[in-house]
């Protein structure tokens, strides 16, 4: 009985060292947000589709202008990308470590005047089945 108990005690003080050498998951929050970069209020369609996309940007490419009319996260993950606002001509820059929550119903465009691709984590949250982002009409 001696030994049971000798034994159960050794199995119970090795299982405590082995779970304290377990490594712990750390978790850092990146961002929490309910406006967008330029303040407007962040509103989700109604049962969205999600798009998740990886783009990378060489050194000199440029987007087209365009406007997202729904929620378009991105997380740059390389590189530094500057975003212009075509209508107000304001710009920003977002670098690798960065979550922005881009303007809604604006036109801008995402341009690389880096020597270093970026790439950028994209999710977007649609109406189903709808674009998630609109082009200017040709004229």
């Amino acid at each position: 009985m001696k030994t049971f108990a000798a034994v159960t005690g050794l199995i119970i003080v090795c299982g405590l060292a082995q779970a304290a050498d377990t490594p712990k998951v750390q978790v850092t929050p990146v961002a929490r947000t309910n406006v967008t970069v330029t303040g407007q209020p962040i509103i989700v369609p109604e049962r969205p589709d999600v798009i998740v996309s990886i783009a990378t940007f060489p050194p000199g490419a440029r987007l087209p202008e365009h406007q997202h009319p729904h929620p378009h996260y991105v997380y740059v993950l390389e590189g530094v990308l500057t975003v212009v606002n075509t209508t107000t001509n304001k710009s920003f820059e977002a670098k690798a470590g960065d979550f922005v929550v881009e303007m809604q119903d604006t036109w801008h465009y995402g341009i690389n005047n880096g020597t270093v691709p970026v790439k950028l984590l994209a999710i977007d949250q649609v109406p189903a089945g709808t674009p998630n982002n609109l082009l200017p009409k040709s004229p």
